[in-house]
């Protein structure tokens, strides 16, 4: 699930679901999040991101709560989400090496020139009032890709749930 600017703050306020709606229990996260802030398990990507953007306290403050509950619900599963999350990027490079493909340091590559294109367009050029919001997307993606890079080959920095970074 991708819920653009608002996945920083579901990473700060509900760490728990947010490590979640990136494994195989992201329908289970998704439902957690749409009680919380619809009153219903059935919301879409897009109600939840529209209510995210109009979020009360108390709506943040629910989110708080089914997350903890969501917290003991994994717990009661015998589910780790954060031993998942460590055995797909270490399954993924597992991968790489087993089969010698060279797409994951290719595509490393070109999102790392890309990436490095694209800011040093931005330090010397002045963009167009009407081109802003485009570059701004595609660096955004850039940017969360090289995440995806860096953890990929170096390993990720999230803490243990419940743990602050």
């Amino acid at each position: 699930m991708d819920l653009g600017i608002f996945g920083k703050l579901i990473e700060n306020v509900a760490p728990t679901i947010a490590t979640a709606l990136g494994g195989p229990v992201a329908g289970m996260a998704v439902k957690a999040l749409s009680n919380a802030l619809l009153g219903h398990g059935d919301g879409s990507e897009d109600d939840i991101r529209d209510a995210l953007a109009t979020a009360t306290p108390d709506q943040i403050a629910a989110i708080r709560k089914v997350d903890n509950d969501f917290k003991v619900q994994m717990k009661s599963l015998d589910i780790d989400l954060v031993k998942i999350a460590a055995s797909d990027r270490a399954s993924a490079r597992d991968m790489a090496v087993g089969t010698h493909s060279f797409t994951p340091s290719i595509m490393s590559y070109v999102i790392v020139v890309c990436w490095a294109i694209i800011q040093y367009f931005l330090f010397t050029h002045v963009i167009e009032a009407s081109m802003r919001e485009l570059i701004a997307r595609v660096l955004g993606t850039l940017d969360g890709a090289l995440m995806l890079v860096l953890s990929f080959w170096f390993g990720s920095s999230n803490p243990p749930m419940g743990e602050k970074k």
